[in-house]
Order: C-alpha cells, then sequence, then structure tokens
C-alpha cells in the first residue's frame, strides 16, 4: 500500500468544513474571528514555530455545552499520511520535551500536535475559557480513496492542560446540536489519575525552571552582549515583585500590561515607579497587616527606584525586558498550576543566584523537595484545626504543604459551604506562621503564599532565636497574642549552633503539646546537637528516627540528613521504643549532572509513592499495603543523653542474612544498576546514580 508524499491537506479541509455543514455546526475559517478575547489569545501565544507572528488555526468554533460554558473548539488540518500525531512515551501528545522546551517540529507537523498548542494558548492567554477542545484531522489517500484520522482531545485549566482524549469519531458530527450532551458527558468522565497529576506537575516544574535559568543568563550577561546587567541580590525581589503586579486582583486592581512600560524617565512615570505602585495597590487589596506591606514595599523600592534598572537600554528598560518573560512565559503556567508550591520551584532556580554571606554554609540556603514537606506534615497529623508554625520558612514550603492538607481536611469534613469558606480563610490567615531572615527569601515566602490562597499574614522577616513567640503582625489586634502553636516542621540552617537544634529547642520551648518533624544533618542527632538535643528529650519524646537519602537536595546539599518527630510536651521516658527507619532508597532515582534536566537527575522508578506512604503508615501506626521497607525497621530504646538517635548507631551487624534478604538486596542492586545504565547511554559519566 503505497502512501502519499504529496499533501492533500486543502482536500482535507473542505471535507472537514463540509461535514460541519452538514451538521449545521457554524464554524469560522483561519482568517475570521470568533471573538476578540481568542483573537487576542492566539495573537499573543508563541506561534506553531516559536516566534511571535500568531497562530491560525484551520478551523475554529465556539460550542454551547447543555450544562457548561461555551468551550473553543480549534481544529488543525493535515493531509499527509504520518502527519495525524505523535505521542511520547507515556502516550502523551509530544509538544514539549523532558527539558520543558517546546518541540515546535512536532507542533507544526502534526494535527494532534498542532491543534493542542492552540488550546493551550487560549488558556494561557485567556481569562474567560478554562478548557477548549482540540482536533487533529489528517487524511491521505490510498489507491483512489482518501482516509481520515481524528483525534479529539479535551484541555482544561482544572486538569492541568494535560490533554486527554475525549473518544473515537471518525467524523465531525459530534459537534452538531443533536449530540452536544454525548459530548459533556464524555468530557465528565474525564479525570487524571494521582500519576498523571504527579507526572504533571514535574512538567510544570521542569518548564519554570527552564525559563528561570535563561531568564537568570540573561540578567548576568552584561548589557553590551544583550545582557541585563542585573546584580544577583536584586534578581529574586524583582521577579517576586513582578509577578505580584502581573497577579492583579479581581475588581480591584488590574494585571500589568507590558505596554504601560514606556520607558520614560519622570520621576513618577519612570518603569520602576509603574511597578512599585501596581506592586503596592495589589497589596493593599489583600487582609495584609500594615506593617507587612511596610516591609515588602521598602524591599521592592530599594530596586525599582534603581535607576540602572529602569533607564532605557535599546528603547526598553531592564525592568520591562524582564517583565516580558514574567508575564508572557510564567504567568500562564502559574494560572494553570496554582495548586504546585508554585515558587519553590522558583526558589530553587532563585536562591542559585543569591551569594552566601560571612558564616554562611552552602546547605544553610536549599530547597526541601515537595513530596518531603507533604510528607513530614503528614507524619505530625496535620488536620483544620492544627496551627503550624516554621522557624526558618525559606519559601515557605513546609506552609504550603501544611496548608495544603489543611485545607483538604476542612472539605472533608465542612459540608456547609458558608463554613467551608470561613474556616479556609481563618486557616490562611491566623494558623500558619514562619520566620525568615534573609530578606530576599522573606519575599519569596510571602509570595509563595499569597499565590496559595493569601496566606501570607503571618510570615514574619525575623530573627528566630529573638523572636518571643507572638502574631506580632495584626490583622485583627492579635498582634500581641501568642502564637498557639501545636505542629512545628522545620529544615534549619546546619551552620547554626547544634547544626540548627538550637532552632529547635526554642520552638519547642514555646509549645505545650502537638508534633514537630525536624529534617536535618543526621549526625546532629549522634552528639553534633549538643547540648540541644538533651535538652529537649526533657520535655519532648523522639518517637522516630528516618535516615533519608544521601543525595535528597540534588544540585545542592550533599550532607546526609535525617528526619526526627517529636511528640512535644511529654518527656521522653526511658522504655519507649522509637522506630529507626533506613529511607535512603525512597523509590527516587537521582543523579547531579549539572547540565541536564530535572527530568533526568530525579525519576520515580515506579515505587517512590507508595515508599512514602508506605513510611508514614509505618510511623503512624496504620496498615500498609506495601512493604518495601521490610528489613529497614529497627523498634529500640534511647538514652537520655542525647546522642545515639541515628539509625546506623541501632543497626545490628551480627545478624545472619537469609535467603530472602539476599534476594531482595540483589533485585533492588539490580533494578538500580540497570537504570542507571539506560540513562547513561547517551550522557557522560560525570555522576553516578545515588
Amino acid at each position: 500500500m503505497a502512501k502519499s508524499t504529496k499533501s492533500i491537506e486543502e482536500k482535507i479541509e473542505d471535507i472537514a468544513k463540509k461535514q460541519l455543514d452538514a451538521n449545521q455546526v457554524r464554524y469560522f475559517t483561519k482568517t475570521e474571528s470568533v471573538n476578540t478575547e481568542i483573537d487576542e489569545a492566539l495573537t499573543k501565544a508563541e506561534s506553531k514555530s516559536g516566534g511571535k507572528g500568531g497562530n491560525y488555526p484551520d478551523i475554529k468554533l465556539l460550542i454551547e455545552l447543555p450544562e457548561m460554558k461555551r468551550i473553543p473548539v480549534m481544529i488543525e488540518v493535515k493531509g499527509r499520511n504520518g502527519d495525524f500525531a505523535k505521542f511520547g512515551k507515556d502516550g502523551n501528545v509530544l509538544n514539549f520535551n523532558e527539558k520543558g522546551d517546546a518541540i515546535y517540529d512536532n507542533i507544526k507537523r502534526y494535527a494532534v500536535n498542532g491543534a493542542v498548542h492552540y488550546a493551550q494558548a487560549i488558556i494561557n492567554y485567556s481569562k474567560s475559557f478554562q478548557e477548549v477542545i482540540a482536533i487533529g484531522y489528517n487524511g491521505y489517500e490510498v489507491a483512489e480513496d482518501i482516509k481520515t484520522e481524528i483525534g479529539v482531545y479535551y484541555l482544561s485549566r482544572e486538569n492541568m492542560l494535560l490533554p486527554k482524549k475525549i473518544a473515537e469519531y471518525s467524523d465531525l458530527s459530534f459537534l452538531s446540536e443533536e449530540h452536544l450532551t454525548f459530548l459533556q458527558t464524555a468530557i465528565r468522565e474525564l479525570s487524571l489519575t494521582d500519576e498523571e497529576k504527579e507526572r504533571r506537575n514535574t512538567e510544570y516544574e521542569i518548564r519554570i525552571e527552564a525559563i528561570l535559568k535563561k531568564l537568570n543568563q540573561r540578567m548576568e550577561d552584561k548589557g553590551e552582549s544583550g545582557g541585563l546587567n542585573i546584580k544577583a541580590e536584586s534578581r529574586v525581589q524583582l521577579v517576586c515583585g513582578m509577578i505580584m503586579a502581573a497577579l492583579g486582583y479581581k475588581d480591584v486592581v488590574a494585571p500589568l500590561e507590558i505596554e504601560e512600560l514606556k520607558g520614560q524617565m519622570g520621576k513618577n512615570t519612570n518603569d520602576g515607579v509603574i511597578v512599585l505602585n501596581r506592586i503596592k495597590d495589589f497589596l493593599n487589596s489583600k487582609n495584609l497587616p500594615q506593617e507587612k506591606k511596610d516591609t515588602i514595599g521598602s524591599i521592592f523600592s530599594a530596586i525599582l527606584q534603581d535607576a540602572n534598572y529602569y533607564k532605557p537600554r535599546n528603547g526598553e528598560s531592564p525592568i520591562k525586558s524582564v517583565y516580558i518573560t514574567i508575564k508572557d512565559d510564567i504567568m500562564p503556567m502559574f494560572r494553570s498550576a496554582q495548586h504546585l508550591d508554585f515558587t519553590g520551584r522558583l526558589f530553587n532556580v532563585l536562591t542559585s543566584w543569591i551569594p552566601l554571606r560571612p558564616g554562611d554554609d552552602k546547605n544553610d540556603v536549599v530547597l526541601t523537595p515537595r513530596y518531603v514537606t507533604e510528607m513530614m506534615a503528614r507524619l505530625c497529623k496535620v488536620d483544620m484545626d492544627s496551627y503550624v508554625w516554621d522557624y526558618a520558612a525559606g519559601s515557605g514550603g513546609f506552609l504550603v504543604s501544611a496548608m495544603k492538607l489543611m485545607i483538604e481536611d476542612a472539605q472533608r469534613n465542612i459540608k456547609s459551604q458558608r463554613e467551608l469558606t470561613t474556616k479556609i480563610d481563618h486557616i490562611q490567615l491566623f494558623q500558619l506562621l514562619g520566620l525568615e531572615l534573609r530578606p530576599e527569601i522573606y519575599i519569596l515566602a510571602v509570595l509563595n503564599m499569597i499565590l496559595m490562597g493569601d496566606g501570607s499574614s503571618h510570615i514574619l522577616n525575623k530573627d528566630s532565636l529573638l523572636y518571643e513567640g507572638k502574631y506580632e503582625q495584626s490583622v485583627e489586634d492579635e498582634g500581641e497574642k501568642p502564637f498557639p502553636a501545636n505542629v512545628f516542621l522545620l529544615n534549619p540552617p546546619y551552620s547554626e549552633d547544634g547544626k540548627g537544634f538550637i532552632f529547635v529547642e526554642k520552638a519547642l520551648s514555646r509549645m505545650t503539646n502537638g508534633m514537630a518533624a525536624i529534617l536535618i544533618q543526621e549526625n546532629a542527632g549522634s552528639g553534633q546537637g549538643l547540648p540541644f538535643t538533651k535538652r529537649i528529650l526533657e520535655r519532648n519524646t523522639l518517637l522516630a528516627s528516618i535516615k533519608m537519602p544521601s543525595k535528597l537536595f540534588i544540585g545542592r546539599a550533599g550532607v546526609q540528613t535525617g528526619i526526627y518527630l517529636f511528640e512535644v510536651g511529654k518527656k521522653h521516658a526511658p522504655a519507649t521504643l522509637v522506630k529507626f527507619i533506613d529511607f535512603s532508597y525512597d523509590g527516587f532515582l537521582r543523579q547531579d549532572k549539572k547540565k541536564a534536566s530535572l527530568a533526568k537527575n530525579f525519576r520515580d522508578d515506579g515505587t517512590g509513592r507508595e515508599r512514602y506512604q508506605e513510611l508514614v503508615d509505618i510511623v503512624l501506626d496504620r496498615k500498609r499495603s506495601t512493604h518495601h521497607l521490610d528489613g529497614h525497621i529497627i523498634k529500640d530504646t534511647i538514652s537520655l543523653e542525647g546522642n545515639d538517635w541515628t539509625y546506623g548507631q541501632h543497626q545490628s551487624h551480627n545478624a545472619i542474612p537469609t535467603e530472602s534478604d539476599f534476594r531482595k538486596s540483589v533485585s533492588e542492586y539490580m533494578a538500580w544498576q540497570i537504570s542507571t545504565l539506560l540513562t547513561d547511554i547517551s550522557q557522560s559519566d560525570e555522576m553516578d546514580f545515588q
């Protein structure tokens, strides 16, 4: 059967239009306007080639389902055998590579890929349309016949823009009015699995990192080479401020438009002042303490009023250049991934721009991975009535994970929508508190909590060791009241006394009950954390000691860490059995190749989610459904000296291994070795997998 090499795209497009006409479906051609918002979205988004030339779907529709809003339909037509669709190994439409870069060859060549590109453009760059149907329509000649193939996919902001195939169709009659009820039912049945959600989260994180790394390089480069020459210590605040300016607040503050930055040099009209005023208006729209608004305003003011940044270069100020990337590249992804610890990914890139201060350790400024912060919050049994604080908040990752669990618990238990809204507001405003000393990182935490739902009221720019345990900043006169913490989550700076345990003792001394989970350099529990560890046992019980993977902080800290879990307010009894767990292999394969993408440096072997769930079940004495950690759990007592908390100190080296132990070890080693070899086939041997 010979393949047609000549495209018959015009014939196929004519066939598609005739099918729509026959079913009395109103459509718009390539040059016709559907409506202004869709037109602007298609114009604003990158073209199929990656430029700014606009997007022109072959056929456009705007259908109205019986019980849903109007939904745009984008149809891309091709006319050659093999030009239907390009999928990845996971079966999903392949428009982005593992580095997060768009694969323009796929988008231009394949019908389905092009239609998906248009659909994502509309969701990303419009406000009214949260869902779009993408249709790839391809056809080719075989002998005297024309064969057609149709791919119909649904994309929505709720499903993180992941294209989900609706059903198999042989023509476009499913778009007729009489069949829209069936289409609506098919769409309702589409949902992402947990695995798809996690994969999509990772894809977003990869793309965010890729964009920020390119932006950072441009800010690093000198002006004569086309760079912006922005100091490293200014970049974090600059990016955070511009995200706030781009957010806006419904019916109160409009998002700043790129066209408003005109490169003027007036005292009240330069680009820095324009951005600063929009930030202030944004903050004023929030229910924030005045002290916080003043603190944030002063941080941004110093940078945005620097003439080096608002003075035009070749007709465009550095401020505007950065804002274009924020507005066009970062914000569309944020709108589709609001559930993520968004600035956690910013934090991971931006903190590499922050210079170390005298006395700082390279391990003091690191991002605790999202899956670890969530696990630690679950170990502390966080629920809707928890009051959670963090004495070294960083980007606020622990508070974001806790807030997520608190809101989910409220949604499960409160059936009245009015009561639920009131409770969520209370959680965000009064049940989370974080301390961060460094202004450039403090801004990240504030931004993170604002992005996650206005939970920024009690992120304090304070020295934790001088903090007195109060709300301090007031929304409803709570400023002088003690924060009633019953959950403490922390990854402290390891350069501080006791490897950071000085912060733990300080926080626990202000709590009367509850739970605490500390991610810290593991040897802090074997004597390096004295005298704090010994004193902590006088009024707190060590429940578990968890040995974590040595490469937990990919590309940053290389120290061996552990998690210590405490019950607060209860003196440790000598006969208490502590759970010691070797979690040094957590199901994730890590390497540290600086030029490799996040997808290459961090991969799930297929058991990662199971292992984290199993760990929580073991520690909290719950029934578990997997047994990956069998043979890696020890129950033993500790002394009251605070120097024998590590897994290795309680591991018996005299036990005779069984055949089952041998088989399990060989199996895990072979899985690790094969995965390593497959990954390294096309890469240098710079570093081996953990």
